[in-house]
Parts: structure tokens; sequence; C-alpha cells
């Protein structure tokens, strides 16, 4: 075993001189070889992952993790004295020591898990920092992403608040999580969402019209007006329809990573929670279930801070969600999810690792919502508005990307402003369209569960049908029966 880590001493720092490497990005393993706890990911190896021409032995070195199938598989690579009943445990799974001390693991380390950071509040590139290469047209395609999910934010809120549309959330202060890490997947990666990542499917290419027609819950709505608003869901976009029941798409994108894994497939799956998911048994069943069937899932967990009204400090006392991964035996990160940068580059290590060696990956995405919770939240009432105008200011992450880009040349102030206006002009345009399309049949309330309608739905929009009739005031006018 110890000749076994000075060789992979020797192999990484061999490559650092040979690569140029300033920096890595710190993953926490779960792995029984390593008795240190960051696992690190040099940026151009990750590119390499995959690749049959590829170093294995610099794959094994970096990247192995393995699992002991059994007490026998494991007895090559361990090094504790088999001779010694007295002080080994030939337990499934591994080999235990024992020690004739008492002594508890403690709740929390002493110092909380670092968070991979590559910008700095000015848009300045940290020295040091380990960052994948962007393009100049991927740099500018991120940021106006963003532009282009704060423009539907602020108008489609501004619908909710004339009437217009029931309900609507924001993404303010998350559309770097939004953007950067839909930048880093393919449309091959089957997406799980929560309710705030509508970035992910805007990335991919949902228009601003099939936005607003889901809003406003017309004909051309792909859910038929049945789900609320913000409720999107895409077949073509890979992007599973959005379910308001917390957490229940967690186990759902582990179930479709193993899939993906039987059919050979090269791609992967990746959920998307807030900090409040993690309370629910949802979590973590699926991170047991990834890690045990080494199913190729990223989950991203956007910890911003509040659970609606609930603060994290009253959710769980554990550092946060990213130190959750290792109980469950998943390599994880802890990445500032304010910087664009660093989540698109956690994002694409991430997915070469899941990918490539079977494994589901955590990352813990830190945030602040500055937005309400929803239209039917005042944020103000349980947090100090002097938080959130901090938050909104200071840490903002588009303003932190375009400084960035702008460094490099490859943005202005007058690029800006007319991206902004012609975005305005064309969701205005798109949210007039969509007013005006008429909306699904009463009786489209109905169908596509079954493939013969039971009895019972009959007689229920039999009876829907003649109470509408009945009391004409009570209902919207302009659905048609």
């Amino acid at each position: 075993m110890a000749i076994f880590m000075r060789k992979s001493a020797k192999v990484i720092n061999h490559l650092k001189s040979k690569m140029g490497l300033v920096g890595v990005i710190n993953l926490l393993s779960p792995s029984t070889l390593f008795h240190h706890q960051d696992f690190s990911v040099a940026a151009p190896i990750a590119r390499t992952l995959g690749n049959p021409d590829a170093d294995l032995s610099i794959k094994a070195t970096l990247f192995s993790s393995r699992r002991f199938k059994s007490t026998k598989a494991d007895k090559h690579l361990n090094s504790i004295n088999d001779a010694d009943d007295n002080k080994i445990l030939d337990f499934p799974g591994g080999k235990v020591r024992f020690t004739p001390e008492m002594s508890f693991i403690s709740e929390s380390p002493e110092e909380r898990t670092r968070c991979y950071r590559v910008l700095d509040n000015e848009g300045q590139l940290i020295i040091g920092s380990n960052v994948i290469q962007v393009s100049e047209e991927l740099a500018v395609k991120m940021y106006t992403g963003m532009i282009m999910l704060q423009t539907m934010d602020t108008l489609f809120y501004e619908a909710q608040r004339q009437g217009r549309i029931s309900f609507y959330l924001t993404t303010i202060g998350e559309e770097a999580i939004n953007i950067a890490t839909a930048a880093a997947l393919t449309m091959d990666d089957c997406v799980f969402p929560q309710y705030r990542e509508p970035g992910v499917l805007l990335w991919r290419g949902f228009t601003l019209q099939e936005f607003a027609n889901q809003c406003f819950g017309n004909k051309a709505d792909y859910g038929k007006g049945r789900q609320m608003p913000i409720h999107y869901g895409s077949n073509k976009h890979n992007y599973f329809t959005i379910s308001s029941t917390i957490a229940t798409q967690i186990p759902h994108a582990v179930g479709a990573a193993y899939s993906l894994k039987m059919d050979r497939k090269r791609a992967c799956a990746v959920t998307y929670f807030g900090d409040g998911a993690t309370s629910e048994g949802d979590f973590h069943a699926a991170l047991n279930f990834a890690a045990v069937m080494e199913a190729p899932v990223i989950f991203i967990c956007r910890n911003n801070g509040w659970a609606i009204s609930t603060p994290t400090s009253d959710q769980f006392r554990s550092d946060g969600v990213v130190v959750r991964g290792r109980a469950y035996g998943v390599r994880s990160i802890r990445v500032d999810g304010n910087d664009a940068l660093a989540m698109y580059s956690a994002v694409e290590a991430a997915r070469e690792m899941a990918i490539s060696e079977h494994r589901p990956i955590l990352i813990e995405a830190l945030t602040y919502r500055v937005g309400h919770h929803s239209t039917s939240d005042d944020s103000t009432k349980y947090r100090p508005a002097d938080e959130i105008e901090w938050w909104k200011l200071a840490r903002d992450p588009v303003s932190r990307f375009r400084k960035w880009i702008e460094s490099n040349g490859w943005w202005s102030s007058e690029a800006d402003s007319s991206f902004r206006s012609s975005m305005r002009e064309k969701l205005l345009h798109a949210i007039q369209v969509a007013e005006k399309v008429e909306k699904p049949p009463v009786a489209d309330m109905f169908t596509d569960v079954y493939d013969l309608t039971p009895s019972n739905l009959h007689e229920q929009e039999k009876l829907l049908k003649e109470t509408i009739r009945r009391h004409p005031q009570d209902y919207p006018s302009d659905v048609p029966s």
C-alpha cells in the first residue's frame, strides 16, 4: 500500500510539472485507498478521461476509488497483517482494524470543507486557479444566457403581479448555477430539475414563446395547461417535467442514470435540488442507491441558505450538504455557486468522472436566493433586507462574470445595453402572443393518463361541464367546454 501511494504521488507530481498545473479541483473522496480527504482532479487530465488512448496508469492513479466486492478481492491491496486476528476483522466490504481505545467519530471536522472558486468578487481570475478553459464564443453565450434568464424572471414576475399569470418564482442570484452547469452538459444527458432551473432548459433551446405558453397555460403548452406556471418539461430537450413535490426527482435521476449505464450510453443523469430537499428521505435513498449501483449521476444541490423560510441552521447540523456524500460513498465537492467559471469547470470534471468511471458525484453549490421563494412569499418577514441587498450587490454572479469577459475584451457596455433591450422586446412579444392563444379544452383535464378513459372520469367530466354551464360566472370565459 505504501509503495502504491508513493508511486501515485510521483505520477501526480510528474504530471503537474509536465502540464504546468497551477492548481487542482479538490473533491471529497469516499475511497478506502486514500487516507487523505482531498481527491485532486487536474482539469487538463480530466479531458482525457474516456479516451481509449489515454494512459491507463494515469487514470487508475488519479481516479481509482474501487470498492472491494468481497474480502477476497481486497487481499492483494490490503497491507494489514492477515495473521493476527486480534488486530483485524475480516468483514465483507473490506478489513477493519481493531483498537483497544474507545474513540467516537467527531460530529464535525475542525475546519469546514473548502469551497472551490476561481473568480473573485471583482471578476478577476484568482492566481493559481485550476480552471477548464472556455472560448470567447462559449463565455459570451453563457453571459447572454444569464441575461435572458434575468429578463424572463423580471417580466414574468411583473406579469404575475399584474394578475396575468397565477404564479411565478425567480432564479435571481442563482443564474450562474443554471447556465454554467447547463453549458458543461450535453443534450444526451438527462436533466431532472426542481423548479429553479429554467436556465438549463433555456440553454438547451427551449424558446421564449414555449416558456410563455407554459406560464399562461394555453393550448400550445406541452402540459395542456394542467401544470402550475414554471413547471416546464420537454422530451425534445431531455428535460423531465418539473414536479412541485420536493425531492421526488432525485431517485428518478438515479434510475435513469442506471439505465444509461446498462445501455452503455456515454451520458449521465443530472438532478438539481435545494438544501431543503436534503431533509427528505428521497435524497438519502437516492445517494445510497447511486453509490451501491455505481450510477453515472450528478447531484447538484443549490444550497441557497433557505428552504422557503427555514434557514439551513434549522435544517441540519452537518457541514452543509457536501459532507453527506462521503457517508454514502459518493465523491463530492463544494463550489462557489456565484462563480460561473468555477461551476462550469466542476460540472465538466464531474461529468467525465461520472461517465468514465460509472460513479455518482455530489456538488454542493453555495449561493443565495436573492428573490422571494415565490410570488406567494415575502422573504423580508424572516430575513433582514440588508442581507438580501448585500448579496444582490456584492455577490451577484452575473456582474462578476461580466467583469471577467469584459476584462478579456469579449464584451462591452454597448453590447450589454443592446442585448438587454432586444431580449426585453422579444419576451414582451412572446407574452402578448401567449396571452391571446386559446386555452386547452376542459376535456383535456381527463386525458393522457389511461389508454381507455374509465367510467368514473367520464362521469367527472360530465359533472364539471354541467357545473360550468350552470355557474359560468365562476369559471374563465376563455376555456373551451
